[in-house]
């Protein structure tokens, strides 16, 4: 039995005492808990034993605090540090509210909703990325909306953080991502950076207005390859209330090449703030978007084997660690 099956409610780690279960992944579990000095109410995220046995994970784990503790803005789940504790487990801010995928499951979002929402994530991604941190994992599943929209951008797992120079688990797999959410620089085996963080939030966008998202395929790789080759169905097609300057703005935030997407966070939540100054180009996207390319067996593998060389490597470094 691990350290973890003997936690119940009204159990106490340090100075928390359990209240409930809240979560469980593959890493660790999320219990809400409450602070006895203060009775503040927080999170405790406890890493499963097997994972601090293992050097790589266990590093991903203390990154994720590392990059969370920096923080400290009203958008960004709070990391709480500076304390000794009897084990290893982050103490992080509780957040009220519904996760943003809760929330898309129950159908397409009002356009001003949608917008509301996305500008509020932007103001969170732009303090992050000014303090040298690209999320790198953007998704509904990582964001936290409550009752008044008010935002909580989440989970920092595979961030990446410039001021860490460290070969470690979260720089191998910065390039994965989620598949329905990763850019396309990404896929093609890059690490990526802000804008990789506006591409996803686009994708998110889209999401929010049409019910849909622009890419998809039988497979994770197929959806990835998607992206890569072909334009999504224009956003007024799936929804004919979205005006042309806000589909404008879906196009600048989905650009295939870095380049030619928003540089900054701020430049996307602007256009969103004032639609009525943003100029409609002559897209070829809208016109040729249902001209499907086939997606080339060898361009598959290439992309295939480049995104797999991150778990190539993690694989290796697990292999050699466990044989120490």
């Amino acid at each position: 039995m691990g350290f973890l099956d003997n936690i119940e409610s009204g159990s106490q780690i340090d100075y928390y005492r359990i209240e409930a279960p809240v979560a469980r992944s593959g890493m660790a579990s999320i219990f809400r808990a409450t602070d006895t000095r203060d009775n503040r109410v927080v999170a405790l995220k406890i890493p499963h034993p097997d994972m601090e046995a293992d050097p790589i994970l266990f590093d991903r784990f203390q990154r994720e605090a590392g990059i969370g503790e920096k923080l400290c803005h009203p958008k960004v789940m709070r990391v709480f540090g500076g304390e000794n504790r009897s084990r290893i487990y982050m103490v992080m801010e509780w957040c009220e509210g519904r996760l943003l995928r809760q929330i898309l499951n129950e159908g397409r979002i009002p356009q001003d909703r949608a917008i509301r929402i996305a500008i509020a994530v932007l103001d969170a991604l732009e303090y992050i990325h000014d303090h040298g941190v690209v999320h790198r994992d953007l998704k509904p599943e990582n964001i936290m909306v409550d009752d008044k929209d008010n935002i909580k951008l989440i989970d920092f797992g595979i961030a990446g953080d410039s001021a860490a120079r460290r070969l470690t688990y979260a720089n191998f797999t910065a390039t994965l991502g989620t598949p329905d959410y990763i850019s396309p620089e990404q896929v093609k085996g890059k690490r990526g950076d802000g804008r990789s963080d506006i591409y996803a939030l686009g994708v998110i966008l889209y999401e929010m207005l049409t019910g849909r998202q622009p890419f998809s395929g039988p497979s994770p790789l197929a959806a990835m390859n998607d992206r890569l080759l072909n334009h999504p169905m224009p956003p007024r097609i799936a929804n004919p209330e979205i005006t042309l300057e806000l589909q404008e703005v879906l196009y600048r935030a989905l650009e295939r090449d870095p380049k030619n997407r928003y540089a900054k966070a701020h430049d996307f939540a602007r256009d969103l703030e004032h639609l009525d100054e943003v100029g409609v180009e002559d897209r070829a996207e809208l016109r040729d978007w249902n001209k499907r390319k086939a997606q080339l067996p060898r361009k598959i593998l290439y992309y295939s084997a480049l995104a797999l060389i991150p778990v190539a490597i993690l694989l290796l470094m697990v292999l050699i660690a466990h044989h120490r």
